[in-house]
């Protein structure tokens, strides 16, 4: 994974009135926009924006995911962001890591990769729940964390332990046991660390994957206005194309 420089902070998210135009596409199945969301995370949410444009080539977002990630590693500070967007016929999924070239954290790059996959193609969609004191669970309870797996290519992941017989005093070799889990990317979501709005957006991105994915009808969006033509040119365009001009 790469490097954020301890020395470098989150963007502020722009509340001015451009910074949150609204175009009929950008809104998904969840309350915030792409654009919101992205300016919340806060990870350099104007070069992001123009990936994800880009990578979308002016289909429309039907939902969307975006997931900041930042642990500690000795003393710095690890960062990373992964945007999941849903169109009608393709999950376009954009990760960008930034690394620090030098020690005064001046140089730094952004590591970005894009994939786009047929929703055709996805051949499950896994959400793993966790919920606490389920002894004392009530219908109101709010999930505590999610896991989205989404596998699409065929690949697995085996994960190995020796194997035992359950006898502590065994010194016996019984040989290797293990699970394999297909999988092609996987999101932790929880509520303490991300947030319960966070929780119940990726319950909602998975809902809608599966809709679009299995051919049922795909949650309502909010429709376009009868006396203005649906716009084709991005997500961001409007809005980035002032942002680059500052």
């Amino acid at each position: 994974m790469s490097s954020q420089p301890p020395t470098s902070k989150p963007q502020a998210p722009d509340h001015s009135p451009q910074a949150f135009h609204h175009s009929p596409h950008n809104h998904s199945v969840q309350g915030q926009s792409l654009e919101g969301a992205l300016q919340q995370a806060g990870f350099y949410p104007l070069l992001v924006a123009d990936v994800v444009d880009d990578a979308l080539d002016g289909r429309d977002c039907l939902a969307h995911l975006v997931h900041l990630e930042t642990h500690f590693d000795r003393a710095e500070v690890r960062r990373h962001i992964t945007v999941l967007v849903l169109t009608e016929d393709m999950l376009v999924i954009t990760h960008v890591d930034d690394q620090q070239l030098d020690e005064a954290g001046e140089q730094i790059v952004a590591q970005i990769s894009t994939e786009s996959v047929p929703v055709a193609q996805i051949r499950s969609v896994v959400l793993s729940y966790m919920y606490a004191q389920p002894q004392n669970y009530k219908p109101s309870d709010p999930v505590r964390e999610v896991t989205l797996s989404i596998a699409w290519s065929g690949g697995q992941r085996l994960d190995m332990g020796p194997a035992s017989c359950g006898d502590p005093q065994c010194e016996a070799d019984h040989g290797y046991s293990g699970t394999i889990a297909q999988e092609d990317i996987v999101l932790r979501i929880s509520a303490e660390a991300d947030g319960l709005q966070a929780v119940q957006d990726a319950k909602l991105f998975a809902r809608a994957l599966r809709a679009v994915n299995t051919g049922s009808p795909t949650p309502v969006r909010h429709a376009p206005s009868a006396t203005h033509p649906r716009p084709r040119m991005g997500v961001f365009a409007n809005r980035l194309s002032r942002g680059h001009k500052r």
